[in-house]
């Protein structure tokens, strides 16, 4: 691993973090780096269109959804909008300020729905002006924009995230097992 850089593998979001902490967290103190968050918004907002179809809701339908700003070593360094079905989410942890102990994955299995497998797609764009100062990007640098979908064993989904980041110090790994 490069200095800085922290190796995201996503199977881990899937997952509960040992020790009750966040997979955030853990996953950047085995770089030897601090992961915190701030939860900037949760509650029940209008999909985005995007977002719908991914979540199976109609256009404008309502989910749960909840906005942070991830930071390493006290510098922001990942946009996170997660969102949820309301009939899962609705009057939860999910829907509130507050950080989730365990984080969203624990909380979920605890309501029964457990990520089975999740789809991913990875784009490069240029930032929203929003996107760039709230990443204190120079102008004119790209973002990596990935979006997750996570399903339970029947298919269901449970989970859309949209994660905006800087690509320098970003490495994604990602495990395939096939059969």
């Amino acid at each position: 691993m490069g200095e800085g850089e922290v190796i995201s593998a996503s199977t881990h979001y899937l997952t509960t973090a040992e020790g009750g902490g966040d997979v955030w967290s853990a996953e950047a103190a085995s770089a030897g780096l601090r992961g915190t968050q701030k939860i900037v918004s949760a509650g029940e907002v209008a999909a985005p269109g995007r977002v719908a179809g991914l979540l199976a809701v109609g256009p404008g339908g309502q989910v749960v959804a909840r906005r942070r700003i991830m930071y390493l070593d006290g510098e922001p360094c990942e946009l996170t909008d997660s969102y949820y079905p309301v009939e899962i989410a609705r009057g939860t942890g999910l829907a509130g300020m507050a950080k989730i102990r365990g984080g969203a994955a624990r909380l979920l299995a605890e309501l029964g729905y457990v990520g089975a497998r999740a789809q991913e797609d990875v784009v490069a764009r240029m930032p929203s002006e929003g996107e760039r100062a709230s990443l204190a990007l120079e102008v004119g640098e790209p973002v990596l924009e990935l979006t997750r979908l996570t399903l339970s064993a029947d298919d269901r989904p449970i989970q859309a995230d949209v994660m905006v980041m800087p690509p320098r110090g970003q490495k994604l790994r990602y495990e395939i097992r096939i059969g």
